[in-house]
């Protein structure tokens, strides 16, 4: 009885709290996969190319199950998925990142309107770049939570996260060639 009562008690008192560089990461890496989820199903339902469309299907799962993960965190430990901070406060610096209300990577309205209605080619080439991009600015924030976190779970999935996108980096580059594209 004594060591539930311990257990119990003991959990809250470490899980992260509201200002922590933990719900930082997962609110603002949540935010920063929507778009990516988004961006993805965009060029899932409208390429031609089967390979842009598997990669692209790929994206999405994968960082909506990430989604998922980081959403339950929260709710586990009585956070808001939202906050009131501005972007990237949780990181030395990372204020400074944000241009225009975007963190890094992040593909601006412009660029989101012209993937909508973007065909053929172009709209591979565009996803692509856009992807690329996006995943340097998400593996940036990530190598960030890995520093600055103290939470195993949170240090495993931006872990995850760093490797799986650099992954598809490679990818996303050896398609670009193919296409002509850099």
């Amino acid at each position: 009885l004594v060591g539930v009562t311990v257990g119990l008690l003991y959990r809250p008192l470490t899980e992260p709290k509201d200002g922590s560089v933990e719900a930082g990461f997962l609110r603002d890496m949540s935010t920063h996969h929507a778009q990516a989820v988004e961006m993805s199903m965009i060029a899932h339902a409208n390429s031609t190319n089967q390979a842009v469309v598997t990669l692209a299907g790929d994206i999405a799962l994968t960082q909506q199950g990430q989604i998922n993960y980081m959403q339950a965190w929260l709710r586990d430990w009585h956070l808001s998925p939202t906050s009131t901070n501005s972007p990237m406060t949780w990181m030395p610096g990372g204020p400074a990142e944000v241009v225009n209300g975007l963190m890094p990577g992040m593909a601006t309205p412009q660029d989101l309107a012209t993937l909508r209605t973007a065909t053929g080619k172009q709209l591979d080439i565009q996803f692509l770049k856009l992807m690329r991009q996006h995943h340097l600015g998400g593996i940036h924030m990530a190598q960030e939570a890995i520093d600055l976190s103290k939470n195993k779970d949170v240090d495993w999935l931006a872990g995850t996260m760093v490797a799986s996108q650099q992954g598809e980096i490679t990818v996303i580059n050896d398609m670009l060639k193919k296409l002509g594209a850099s």
